[in-house]
C-alpha cells in the first residue's frame, strides 16, 4: 500500500539501515516497558495507598485513570509534535518529564497531589509514547527485522502490565507503595542518557502547523466521557438505616457529561474536516487496515485493564493475599504474552495480521470467561491460571499484528499521530473500561448488599459478585473485537514501502 500522505516530506530516501538500530530498540523497549509499568505498577499498592491518603472505593478508579485519561487525551497532540518537532528530541523531553512526576507522585502526602501527579505522568507519556513507536516505524525498513522489532514491541505492551504488577507487589511489600512511583526515576535517567548516542533523529518536513482546536475538543470530550462514567459509580449521600446505593446511569450528572463529550466529539470530527493542519487526519482512520486495527485496540482496552484492577482486589481483598504474592500470580501472563509474542513474530510475515488477531481475541475471551467462575474460596488453579494462560496467548497474537498494520501505508509525514493513535486507543479503552467496570461491579456489589444483607460474609461474596459481572462485560467486548478484526482486517501479509518508514535526519 502507497503512503497516505498528501504532504511531500524532507525525506532521505533508501537510506542504509541504522548500524545501532538494536541499541536503539533496547533504550526505546525500556521508555514503552516504563510507560506501561506504570500503568499498572501502582494497581498492585493501590490497597495500601488507598487506605493510607482515605480514598473511597467510589474515588479509587482515578489512581489508574489519572494517568490513563491524561495519556490518552494528550497522545494525538504528542503524537503531532513528535512529528514536527523531532521524535527523539520529544522522546528525551517526555522521558526526564516522566521522571519528575513521578517523583512528585511518590511524594505526594495526599490524594490531590498524588492524583495531579499521576495526571501529570500521563502527560509526558503522551509526548513519549508516540515518539517511541514512530522512532521504531522509522528505524526498521526491512520487513522481517521490523516484524522482530514490533515484536518486542508487542511483548512489551502485553506482559509490561504483569510485570508492573510483580514489581508493584515486590515494591510494596519490602519497601513502600511510594516507590511504585520513585522507581521509575532511575529508569527514565538512564533511558534519557543513553538515547543521546543511540537513537537516530526523524521528523516530518513540511506543513507543521498544530491544530489547538482538535487537541482542545478531542482532550475535553475523552475527558467528559469518563469522568461521566465514574459519576455513575459513585455513592449517593448515607440514608440513616438504609445500605448505600450507587448514583446510577440516570443520575443528571453523569447524563450532563455525557451530552458535553457528545458534543465535543461532533465537533472534533467537523474541526478535523475543516483545518489545513488536522490533528487527527481523517484519511489515516478511514482506511480498513488501520482503522480495524484502532477500533481492536480500543475495545481490547475496554476489556483488558479492568481485569488487572479487579483481580489485585480479588487476590488481596477476597483471598487474603499478600501484595507480593498477588503480584507474582501475575507472572504466568507476563509470560504467557512474552513467549507468545515471539512466536506471533516468527509467523505473522507468513500468515498476515487477520487470522493472528481475529482468533487471538477469541482464545482471550475463552480465557475472561473462566474468570467470571471465581468464588470466595481459592480458585486461583481452577480458573484464574488457566484463563491467565489463554489470555496471554491470545493477546500476544493481537498485539504484535496490531501495532504493525496500524502503521502500514502512513507516509514519514503523519508517523508520529498514527503511532500516537494506536496508543490512545489502548489508553483511552482503559480509561473508559476501568470507569465502565468500576461501575458495573460496584452498581453490582450493592445491589447483592440489598438482596442478601451487609454480613461480613455476604459483603465478601458481593465484591466477588461484582468482579464476576465486570469480567462478563469484559468476555463480550473481546468477542466483539474478535468479529471487529475478522471483519475489518485484510487478509495476507501487508507490504511495506519505502515511503512509509522514510527518515529524516536532524
Amino acid at each position: 500500500m502507497a503512503s497516505t500522505s498528501s504532504t511531500p516530506d524532507i525525506s532521505s530516501a533508501a537510506t542504509e539501515p541504522d548500524p545501532q538500530r538494536w541499541l536503539a530498540l533496547i533504550v526505546i523497549a525500556t521508555a514503552q516497558l516504563m510507560i506501561i509499568l506504570d500503568a499498572s505498577i501502582v494497581n498492585i499498592a493501590l490497597p495500601r495507598a488507598q487506605a493510607a491518603l482515605h480514598i473511597t472505593d467510589s474515588d479509587r478508579a482515578w489512581v489508574v485513570t489519572a494517568y490513563t485519561l491524561a495519556f490518552g487525551g494528550l497522545l494525538l497532540l504528542g503524537g503531532r509534535i513528535a512529528d514536527f518537532v523531532g521524535r527523539k528530541r520529544v522522546f528525551i523531553i517526555g522521558l526526564i518529564g516522566f521522571a519528575f512526576a513521578s517523583a512528585l507522585g511518590g511524594a505526594a502526602p495526599n490524594s490531590a497531589l498524588l492524583l495531579a501527579a499521576r495526571a501529570l505522568q500521563g502527560a509526558f507519556g503522551a509526548l513519549l509514547a508516540p515518539a517511541a513507536l514512530a522512532l521504531i516505524s522509522v528505524t526498521f525498513t526491512e520487513v522481517k527485522e521490523r516484524a522482530r522489532a514490533f515484536g518486542v514491541y508487542g511483548a512489551i505492551s502485553g506482559g509490561g502490565a504483569a510485570i508492573g504488577l510483580v514489581l508493584g507487589g515486590v515494591l510494596t511489600e519490602y519497601f513502600s507503595w511510594r516507590w511504585c512511583l520513585f522507581v521509575n526515576v532511575p529508569i527514565a535517567l538512564i533511558a534519557a542518557a543513553a538515547a543521546v548516542p543511540v537513537v537516530r533523529e526523524s521528523k516530518a518536513g513540511s506543513n507543521t502547523k498544530y491544530d489547538i482546536p482538535g487537541a482542545i475538543t478531542a482532550t475535553l470530550g475523552l475527558v467528559a466521557l469518563v469522568y461521566g462514567f465514574t459519576k455513575v459509580s459513585q455513592l449517593k449521600p448515607a440514608v440513616v438505616g438504609k445500605l448505600p446505593e450507587v448514583n446510577g446511569w440516570t443520575n443528571g450528572v453523569s447524563l450532563m457529561f455525557f451530552a458535553v463529550a457528545l458534543v465535543m466529539f461532533v465537533l472534533f470530527i467537523i474541526v478535523e474536516r475543516r483545518t489545513e493542519h488536522p490533528l487527527l487526519p481523517l484519511r489515516i482512520i478511514l482506511d480498513r487496515n488501520r482503522g480495524g486495527s484502532y477500533l481492536t485496540a480500543l475495545i481490547v482496552g475496554l476489556a483488558l485493564f479492568g481485569m488487572f484492577l479487579f483481580l489485585t482486589y480479588y487476590f488481596q481483598g477476597t483471598l487474603g493475599y499478600s501484595p507480593l504474592k498477588a503480584g507474582l500470580l501475575f507472572l504466568p501472563f507476563s509470560g504467557g504474552i512474552i513467549v507468545g509474542a515471539g512466536i506471533t513474530s516468527q509467523i505473522l510475515p507468513k500468515v498476515g495480521p487477520r487470522i493472528l488477531m481475529g482468533s487471538g481475541t477469541l482464545l482471550a475471551a475463552v480465557g475472561m470467561i473462566l474468570l467470571t467462575r471465581i468464588t470466595i474460596e481459592d480458585s486461583y488453579l481452577t480458573h484464574v491460571l488457566p484463563s491467565q494462560i489463554l489470555m496471554s496467548v491470545g493477546l500476544a497474537a493481537v498485539f504484535v499484528p496490531l501495532s504493525s498494520t496500524a502503521l502500514i501505508g502512513v507516509g514519514n509525514h503523519d508517523a508520529g499521530v498514527a503511532s500516537a493513535l494506536v496508543n490512545t486507543m489502548q489508553q483511552i479503552g482503559g480509561s473508559l473500561g476501568t470507569a465502565l467496570l468500576n461501575t458495573i461491579a460496584t452498581s453490582a456489589t450493592a445491589a447483592f448488599l440489598v438482596a442478601n444483607g451487609a454480613a461480613a460474609l455476604s459483603i465478601r461474596k458481593g465484591q466477588v459478585h461484582g468482579y464476576t459481572q465486570a469480567f462478563t462485560i469484559s468476555a463480550v467486548l473481546l468477542l466483539v473485537a474478535s468479529g471487529v478484526a475478522w471483519f475489518f482486517i485484510s487478509p495476507g501479509t501487508p507490504e511495506v514501502h519505502d515511503g512509509d518508514v522514510a527518515v529524516v535526519h536532524g
